[in-house]
């Protein structure tokens, strides 16, 4: 017995000297850095072989190592070609996270040839979604740093994804130059799995140009050159391509040829991947490996026994392991039976809900678009009316026409509360509504309210009556925001619907621990009152007493469901008290911080101070494709003393902004050629300090991460409020002379 735990103290030992020097190689970072671009090559090997999950793993336990030793260029290369993977998996949104990550550490790090190689992927995963001119503007991205680093082989592909994305959108002509180029560049460097896919594809754009016959030559060419490197990718959408030309020539015998060709290939290319991705394979070799793993300890204790002469017990007591092992597997054989059983039920029941949710998404997303682009147009007209009317009520009107315009300016600002108001409620069902704490004064802010709806009351022979509790405290530490949306929606609904009457507007302390109080608001009337049938859908969107009221009363039936959406967000809750003829009474409740102080807010005219003769080298460049709006962007800027040059295109911006000097760039979004945030891109490749401001129309939401990785400074939403725009460019400007103020 001592001479077995002589070897058992001597493993031991040897063990530890391993777990020893393993540890001191991890922690070389040299060594770790080759090991992880070991790890990266042999996961591009395992993708060569379609054995994604093999490649997952490896680039997973690459990008811990990197984390490790918190190697930048290695993350930013990881997450690219983690990205790039879930793209081959079709899994377009979380490769978009992914590309995203990549992108954030690769601008951090300056690596703009493999930031290049992210853009490019990003421009695919959008292909596949389908969202073209999104695609479209990253390839641009690409290819602007791979040409900036002389990268000129690397084009060629970029061009090669331009001209199929044009392919689509079915502008022929483009994707002809595109492919032609890509052409000529992989021609040069011999890229031949790019000049294959490219002659293929221009043969389609030819076909569209009524160039058959060179589309038929090119397309040929592109084949023969995949069949001879055996591109077996790039010869399933050859073959595809061919059958397509063939079948518009009428050679039907072909077509069907090829098409009979790209079937089989296509089938077994599936096949093989499918074995790869099986998760019962996966399974399989689980089981395999637990199999093998249990014959090897039989084998270790015949070996030992055969080896030390053991006792009696001491065989009985391996055939009772044996034993044991043996149960075990028959035990683990049919758990993983049964497991199997389980999993391909809950596949099938996880696909049934992708399904679902897919289409709830979709649902989603379609009525986010619909928003965004019903806000879009008409905002972009609401800014020409509003700004036009504030100029023509500023230049000395006719006396007859100031009433004209004033109505026109209050339809104006009722149509923007409108669309504001759809917005805001979209937001609130996405929960995408932040809560702005501040410390205010809760009474001076009810009474400011009350005097501002004080002559829509008058109109109506209405007289409000304040009642703030003598127990509760006048400041507060909240969102006095949102607490004014609320009591204006629930006073202006009372002002509505009474007249020759009177309004209560009580505010009260409903309970208290310790600086926290639970303060109890109450709008009464004596107004129409609410039907008891009524009273349940009030709340709702769109939803009012009748359509006899909506046509007597105005409005669109808004303002109670973001009172409802905007209560909840802050904590509380709201009841309803109303008998038709008698009046109504909304009460609700929420959570307010007492506060000692609240500092005092001076609104600040922000140009009045600054001098002329401060002001006459700045230079803003007012980029817009719309000629009313760059009239008025102009005029606002000129009446703040301000000089502008104006363009109409992002590519003139981004040359403009090359040959002159400008302190802030004024750039709309949606424009002819390049968008704004692709002229945006172009020009942080060479300036990082001018400020851009995006000057736009689009609904902000969803979008600030676009705007913010194109490289903008911060965002201007027209229609927008003079104020506002002024303050911002002020903050801008004082920094560049901070002797001007």
């Amino acid at each position: 017995m001592s001479q077995i735990n002589n070897y058992i103290f001597a493993i031991i030992l040897l063990l530890s000297f391993n777990a020893s020097s393993q540890t001191s190689i991890e922690e070389d970072p040299e060594t770790i850095q080759n090991t992880i671009d070991l790890r990266i090559n042999q996961a591009q090997l395992d993708i060569d072989k379609y054995a994604y999950f093999e490649a997952q793993e490896k680039y997973d336990k690459a990008l811990q190592l990197a984390i490790k030793i918190d190697n930048k260029k290695s993350i930013g290369i990881i997450y690219s070609k983690i990205g790039k993977l879930q793209y081959i998996l079709e899994e377009p949104n979380e490769a978009i996270k992914s590309l995203i990550k990549a992108n954030e550490v690769q601008r951090f790090a300056k690596d703009d040839i493999n930031l290049a190689e992210t853009y490019k992927t990003l421009g695919n995963v959008y292909t596949s979604k389908k969202q073209y001119q999104q695609a479209l503007d990253y390839y641009k991205s690409s290819k602007t740093l791979f040409e900036q680093e002389d990268l000129n082989n690397f084009v060629a592909e970029v061009l090669l994804n331009e001209g199929i994305t044009y392919l689509h959108l079915k502008d022929y002509k483009n994707a002809k130059s595109h492919l032609l180029k890509s052409i000529a560049i992989a021609k040069r460097y011999d890229l031949d799995k790019i000049l294959s896919s490219a002659k293929l594809n221009l043969g389609t754009a030819l076909f569209n140009l009524n160039e058959t016959e060179d589309a038929l030559k090119q397309a040929n060419d592109g084949l023969e050159i995949a069949k001879k490197n055996e591109f077996n990718n790039i010869l399933i959408n050859g073959y595809l391509i061919l059958s397509n030309l063939n079948q518009e020539t009428q050679n039907h015998k072909l077509a069907n040829n090829y098409l009979r060709k790209h079937i089989a290939l296509s089938d077994s290319l599936i096949e093989i991947k499918r074995g790869n991705l099986s998760q019962e394979k996966r399974m399989q070799l689980l089981i395999e490996n637990q199999t093998e793993y249990q014959k090897e300890q039989l084998a270790n204790l015949e070996e030992q026994k055969a080896a030390n002469n053991l006792n009696k017990l001491t065989t009985i007591l391996s055939i009772a392991l044996i034993t044991i092992l043996s149960l075990l597997t028959l035990s683990l054989y049919k758990n993983n039976n049964i497991r199997l059983k389980t999993n391909n039920m809950l596949h099938k029941k996880n696909a049934e809900l992708i399904v679902s949710k897919e289409k709830a998404e979709l649902a989603s997303k379609t009525k986010a678009n619909f928003l965004s682009t019903v806000t879009h147009e008409l905002r972009t007209p609401l800014y020409a009316v509003t700004g036009l009317t504030n100029m023509l009520l500023e230049e000395d009107p006719k006396p007859n026409q100031v009433q004209h315009l004033k109505s026109l300016k209050f339809s104006g600002d009722y149509l923007l509360t409108f669309i504001n108001d759809i917005l805001q409620i979209n937001k609130i069902e996405a929960n995408k509504v932040e809560v702005e704490p501040e410390a205010f004064s809760l009474k001076k802010k009810i009474t400011n309210i009350i005097a501002a709806l004080n002559n829509s009351a008058t109109d109506n022979n209405i007289n409000i009556h304040l009642e703030y509790d003598s127990n509760l405290p006048e400041n507060f530490f909240a969102d006095q925001i949102k607490i004014s949306q609320i009591l204006i929606n629930l006073i202006g609904n009372s002002i509505k619907f009474t007249k020759d009457g009177d309004i209560w507007v009580r505010a009260s302390h409903a309970d208290k621990n310790n600086d926290q109080y639970r303060v109890r608001f109450e709008i009464e009337d004596n107004g129409i009152g609410i039907s008891e049938e009524k009273q349940n859908q009030l709340f709702e969107s769109f939803s009012q007493g009748s359509i006899q009221i909506n046509r007597k009363y105005g409005g669109t039936g808004l303002g109670l469901s973001i009172v409802k959406g905007l209560i909840q967000i802050l904590n509380g809750t709201i009841s309803l008290d109303s008998e038709l003829g008698k009046g109504s009474k909304f009460t609700f409740e929420i959570p307010l911080k007492y506060a000692e102080k609240v500092a005092e807010v001076k609104k600040a005219n922000y140009f009045k101070d600054i001098n002329e003769i401060d002001l006459k080298d700045i230079n803003i460049l007012v980029v817009e494709d719309n000629k009313i709006n760059q009239m008025i962007t102009k005029k606002i800027l000129n009446k703040m003393k301000l000089n502008c040059d104006v363009v109409d295109n992002g590519e003139e911006a981004v040359n403009m902004v090359k040959d002159k000097k400008y302190h802030v760039v004024l750039m709309d979004i949606h424009m002819p050629g390049i968008s704004g945030l692709e002229a945006t891109r172009i020009i942080r490749t060479f300036n990082k300090e001018i400020t851009i401001f995006a000057l736009t129309a689009v609904t902000l939401e969803d979008k600030m991460p676009e705007f913010d990785e194109a490289g903008f400074d911060d965002i201007i939403s027209k229609p927008f409020k003079q104020e506002d725009f002024e303050k911002k460019l002020f903050e801008v400007l004082i920094q560049e002379n901070p002797e001007s103020a």
